[in-house]
C-alpha cells in the first residue's frame, strides 16, 4: 500500500460512511440544482399518491419506482454536469454533448414516468 492509499473500510463503519456520503450528495444536489428541488417536490406528492393509487403491489411498485427513477437520473445528470464544470467552464463541444446527453436521460426518465402512470391510471 502506498502512502496515498487508505485502508479499505469494512462492516458497519463502511455502511455508515456510505450513508453519510450519500446524504451529502443529496443535500448538495438539493442546494445547487433547482431542477432537483422541483423533482423532489413532485416526488413528495407522487410517491404517496402512487402507493395509494396502485391497485396491486406490482402497480404500486411501478408507480413509485418511476418517480424514484427520475430522481436517480437527475442525480446522475447533476454529477455529470458537476464534473464537466470542474474540468472547465469554457465552451467545448464534448462538454456540451455530455451535458445534453445527461439532460436527455432525465427527459426520457420523465417519459417512463408518464407512460407508466398513463397506462396504469388511464388504461
Amino acid at each position: 500500500m502506498t502512502t496515498t492509499e487508505r485502508p479499505k473500510l469494512a462492516g458497519l463503519r463502511r455502511l455508515v460512511l456510505a450513508f453519510v456520503n450519500s446524504w451529502k450528495g443529496f443535500r448538495g444536489a438539493f442546494r445547487s440544482e433547482a431542477a432537483f428541488r422541483q423533482e423532489v417536490a413532485l416526488a413528495v406528492v407522487l410517491l404517496p399518491l402512487g402507493a395509494w393509487l396502485g391497485r396491486t403491489p406490482v402497480e404500486k411498485a411501478l408507480l413509485v419506482s418511476s418517480v424514484l427513477l427520475v430522481l436517480i437520473v437527475e442525480l446522475l445528470n447533476t454529477g455529470i454536469e458537476t464534473v464537466v464544470d470542474r474540468i472547465g467552464l469554457e465552451r467545448h463541444e464534448l462538454s456540451g454533448l455530455a451535458k445534453d446527453v445527461g439532460s436527455t436521460a432525465v427527459l426520457l426518465s420523465f417519459g417512463v414516468l408518464v407512460v407508466i402512470w398513463g397506462f396504469l391510471l388511464l388504461g
